[in-house]
């Protein structure tokens, strides 16, 4: 019921994503569910295992272009992940679905439904990463993304010319995962400490995408744009972005509806359970706004 499929997107690239076939033959609109940076789609394991939308609805979890098994010597970026979801939908012979991302992979979403608002059914973003509430390590190193950009551009050179590493390790995100899920309370600080780490996300993707993955991050979100449903899940810490301007960004419209969960940007691994609770409510309570175009 879960199986790897490949395709080739819009420009030749040949991408991987999953897709779990629900035993129901009567299905609700599908699910397309994007992973942050460095990441891939073993991030929704636990959405897959225990999500009551398991039952009646498809859902496809694509490696991102310059992650995983869709990898790409180049830096892919905003205008490529939307295109290529795009593509994965017709591969799937789907009209629209319903697009869950986390982190990065909610900016993409954003983007996608600006993009295709006739392919997106719904939006459930996951900790959104606004260039104008992003704090941290990332607020420190916006003013430097002019050279960030220079750095991409020589790193993609040598990549043309043959000069890249051989070998990129793989991730499975469940393993990162479940030692955090058995740490005692007082121990989660340390058991978090491989999310988020430089040379572990360096050492499963290529420098220049890790590099890109920033500059995507301080893309503006076209908020604007958004004419479907959306479901905002922000933590509440800030080491990552600012809860209150998040939500401010996103504004009180009755299409937007906001959530904070006590957690330090890793709503995934810290609150599986909760995260599961709250799509699968948003969901079933918004079914009759999906179908409407």
């Amino acid at each position: 019921m879960d199986e790897k499929r490949y395709f080739q997107s819009y420009d030749g690239a040949t991408l991987m994503y999953r897709r779990w076939l629900p035993a129901q033959q009567e299905q609700g609109i599908p699910i397309v569910l994007l992973h942050g940076a460095a990441s891939n789609s073993t991030r929704w394991w636990h959405f897959v295992e225990h999500s009551r939308l398991i039952q009646d609805r498809i859902l496809l979890r694509p490696d991102l272009r310059g992650n995983g098994e869709s990898m790409w010597r180049s830096a892919a970026g905003i205008d490529h992940w939307v295109q290529d979801i795009a593509e994965m939908l017709r591969h799937s012979h789907q009209a629209r679905a319903i697009i869950l991302g986390h982190c990065l992979g909610a900016n993409i979403a954003v983007h996608f439904a600006a993009r295709y608002p006739n392919m997106c059914a719904g939006l459930i973003l996951v900790e959104p990463m606004d260039a104008t509430a992003i704090t941290g390590f990332l607020a420190r190193i916006k003013p430097f993304a002019p050279l960030f950009r220079f750095i991409v551009k020589i790193l993609n050179l040598l990549n043309r010319l043959g000069i890249y590493r051989r070998h990129l390790n793989t991730v499975d995100l469940k393993c990162l995962d479940l030692p955090v899920h058995q740490a005692a309370t007082e121990n989660k600080e340390q058991a978090l400490s491989n999310h988020g780490s430089l040379w572990r996300d360096l050492s499963v993707t290529p420098a220049a995408q890790y590099i890109n993955n920033f500059i995507a991050t301080l893309r503006p979100l076209p908020i604007a744009a958004i004419t479907r449903p959306s479901l905002i899940i922000q933590s509440s810490g800030n080491s990552m972005t600012d809860a209150a301007k998040t939500k401010d960004l996103f504004g009180t419209s009755p299409l937007m509806e906001f959530f904070e969960l006590e957690s330090e940007h890793w709503i995934p691994t810290t609150h599986p359970e909760r995260l599961c609770e709250k799509v699968d409510d948003w969901i079933f309570r918004n079914q009759k706004y999906f179908y409407t175009a």
